[in-house]
């Protein structure tokens, strides 16, 4: 672009001509090759970069601007077809501002409320047009640049639930409707699984699968693929009665056989939008397919021709899209990790990145097969993503990246902290394990953690960083706990002159200071004047209440495999007593509710083992109660065959004594709510959970309610439960 544009600074010249073609390419990649480089996020940094540009400096805005362009360039692999209508793209909003916006825009343009609106899940697939005359599909087509598309009508024909000829009374003569294409999540795994088990590359995403899919040259690979369609719209509809609202068209195209979502609703204002828009933010992954937003529509299309469109988009629709789920980064190396029961875990080590809201450096792996099927190698920029919002996955490489000098990952064979030979436990393990459990300082520091947790001994002052002090000080001192067995007799004197290296909580390797370079070292028990520190004091005090914690808590505190707090509990009930696991054979074990024959071994092998032993002798001796009172006479089994969800805080109860309450009446409670939940008993600042009972329908009680549960039982309950719409 020339300097002389009247008005415009050199430095916006240049920089729109940058984003332009960065822009450019990342659409040709996207749309065309499949195979992107960048992430939808970095995309829409850009393309708002550009807007505001031309916003600040209107001369920019010409027609060759990517602002003015839909999609991309078709491809020169597929006959090229005009669309009957033009293939519009969306404007976005990124916040609830942007809504209003667009709002308050619409209602300017129409003199008045334009609404109801239609909103509905914004599916990340391929644009698709599919065209019936008198009934039969004619032909299906990309979105290419908005005018015109490829000609797909082969690879379409193969799409399960998209019909060859429409049913029905009353079919159009010609219709064009439009939709996305796309492979579902779990389909997309296997999909990917199947890729790299015949040794080829996996897809980055679903979206880049399914475009991938269509585009194939031979329709026999894509009918062998799991493809699937949504119809969201029509753009000609012409030898019927048209409907006069995009709901009542999907009525219609529902009738005529054709694949329509279910997951949207008609709503009458920008109250409803919001908590629409709000309720699929929580719920993102409850769809099958990847979305990543919503789309609100005007529902009346008298209204939708009234207000038209831009260049580019129509003025009665909008996208609104979530914070990134899905960013690329770099990685930058692979290690591993040893948690408390030994099994040693890859995980990636990468470019700092923000993804759905935080900052996110590492990444598990699972297993070394898993590195395999996944197909990255250690340099690779990576496709990175928050698995329910929450746990960070590598979904796969951007091979067009590569360079050359990636390399594969060598799982080791000895154990990275204390260097025992790594071993399988059983012929077709996927994890391998170290075998030193009493003596590996990794295995010690991530039991001692654990066994401080809120469902184990609930001690607080004993994190993570002071698990790794207690167990791996600073040489030459030596670890003041050198198995569980030490836990009950620290003293402050032995806390006061500990110094530790701070390790990271995910790998357990040293953090490094920034500045220095050397590693981050901490004195946590003591302080200036060389007297134990408030963590000391209350580390003591805690470790000394710990010790008449309920017999269960003693035995998830012990790591033995496969014992959460249900198992521990059902034990505890049954047996009352340390002594009388420790002496119960496999069989009187497995007698216990929830608890078989595999499961009952590994317990009782655990009470071999000597040091195990000495565990539990040296806790009896420090003072902790290692049995509970006599079990009580039950009372009336009210709640039992019934199953319970508690969730949140609950004025007069801990989560704890709720649950006891629940169970000493027979009732049974379960950690995740489902469909054979009988009741969720919510208190304040109830979370997800309480999400789910909505969606499914299950009814809630607020604490005056579980009041009348426990007292009434579930029939009288049932008066006082919200019972949400299913």
């Amino acid at each position: 672009m020339s300097a002389e544009v009247e008005g415009v600074p050199v430095t916006a010249l240049k920089r729109h001509a940058e984003l332009s073609e960065l822009v450019e390419d990342a659409r040709w990649r996207y749309y065309v090759l499949d195979d992107p480089t960048v992430s939808d996020a970095q995309f829409d940094t850009w393309f708002r970069e550009l807007l505001e540009l031309e916003e600040s400096y209107p001369s920019l805005q010409t027609p060759d601007s990517p602002t003015q362009k839909v999609g991309a360039p078709v491809s020169g692999d597929f006959v090229k077809v005009d669309h009957l209508a033009r293939m519009e793209s969306l404007d976005n909003a990124f916040n609830e501002a942007d809504m209003a916006a667009w709002m308050a825009r619409a209602e300017r343009l129409a003199e008045g409320d334009p609404g109801p609106y239609l909103c509905e899940l914004k599916i990340d697939g391929l644009a698709i047009a599919l065209v019936y005359r008198d009934g039969r599909l004619e032909r299906g087509a990309t979105r290419g640049d908005g005018r015109t598309g490829d000609d797909v009508t082969a690879n379409v024909r193969t799409i399960k639930g998209v019909p060859h000829r429409l049913k029905g009374d009353d079919i159009p003569s010609l219709v064009e409707v439009r939709g996305e294409v796309y492979i579902p999540v779990e389909d997309f795994k296997k999909l990917n699984e199947q890729l790299v088990d015949d040794g080829k590359a996996p897809f980055a995403n679903p979206r880049n699968s399914a475009a991938g899919t269509l585009r194939q040259k031979d329709p026999r690979i894509t009918a062998q693929r799991p493809l699937r369609m949504i119809v969201h719209g029509i753009g000609v509809w012409e030898g019927a009665a048209e409907p006069q609202a995009q709901s009542a068209v999907y009525d219609r195209l529902h009738e005529f056989g054709l694949p329509v979502s279910d997951l949207y609703k008609v709503v009458a204002n920008l109250t409803e939008i919001n908590e629409f828009i709000e309720h699929y933010r929580v719920h993102r992954h409850d769809p099958a397919y990847e979305i990543d937003g919503v789309v609100v529509k005007i529902d009346d299309f008298r209204t939708q021709r009234e207000l038209g469109s831009t260049s580019r988009a129509p003025r009665w629709a909008i996208a609104y899209k979530y914070p990134p789920e899905e960013v690329n980064t770099k990685l930058t190396d692979i290690q591993v990790g040893v948690g408390r029961t030994g099994r040693v875990t890859p995980y990636a080590v990468m470019e700092p990145v923000v993804v759905a809201g935080s900052t996110v450096e590492r990444a598990t792996l699972h297993n070394a097969a898993i590195v395999v099927k996944k197909g990255v190698l250690i340099g690779d920029t990576v496709v990175l993503r928050k698995a329910g919002d929450v746990i960070p996955e590598i979904v796969g490489p951007v091979t067009a990246l590569r360079d050359g000098s990636e390399r594969e990952f060598v799982m080791p064979t000895h154990c990275p902290e204390c260097g025992t030979e790594l071993a399988y436990e059983k012929e077709g393990d996927a994890d391998l394990r170290c075998p030193n459990a009493r003596g590996c300082p990794a295995q010690i520091r991530e039991r001692l953690y654990f066994a401080a947790g809120r469902y184990a001994l609930d001690v607080e002052g004993l994190g993570y960083v002071a698990a790794t002090a207690l167990s791996q000080p600073l040489p030459p001192q030596e670890p003041v706990v050198h198995t569980e067995a030490d836990l009950f007799d620290l003293t402050l004197e032995q806390l006061i002159p500990i110094k530790s290296v701070v390790r990271d909580m995910e790998s357990g390797l040293p953090k490094i200071d920034l500045k220095t370079g050397e590693q981050k070292v901490v004195n946590l028990f003591s302080n200036k004047d060389g007297n134990p520190s408030q963590l000391a004091l209350l580390l003591i005090d805690e470790l000394d209440k710990a010790k008449q914690v309920p017999l269960w808590r003693i035995l998830v505190a012990l790591s033995i495999r496969h014992i959460g707090p249900p198992t521990a509990r059902a034990l505890a009930d049954a047996m009352r007593s340390i002594d009388a696991i420790a002496d119960a054979s496999v069989e009187e074990l497995s007698a216990v509710e929830g608890i078989g024959p595999q499961v009952a071994t590994t317990i009782h092998e655990w009470f071999q083992v000597d040091w195990h032993r000495e565990i539990i002798a040296r806790w009896r001796s420090a003072g902790v109660r290692m049995e509970d009172e006599p079990a009580p006479e039950k009372g009336p089994q009210i709640l039992e065959g019934h199953t319970f969800v508690v969730t949140g805080t609950l004025d007069g109860f801990t989560r704890d004594s709720a649950a006891e309450a629940i169970t000493t009446r027979g009732g049974k409670v379960a950690s995740s709510v489902s469909k054979k939940t009988s009741f969720v008993i919510a208190g304040e600042n109830a979370g997800s959970k309480y999400d789910k009972a909505i969606t499914l329908g299950v009814p809630i009680l607020d604490v005056t309610g579980f009041h009348t549960l426990l007292n009434e039982g579930p029939e009288a309950a049932t008066a006082a439960a919200t019972t949400p719409e299913q």
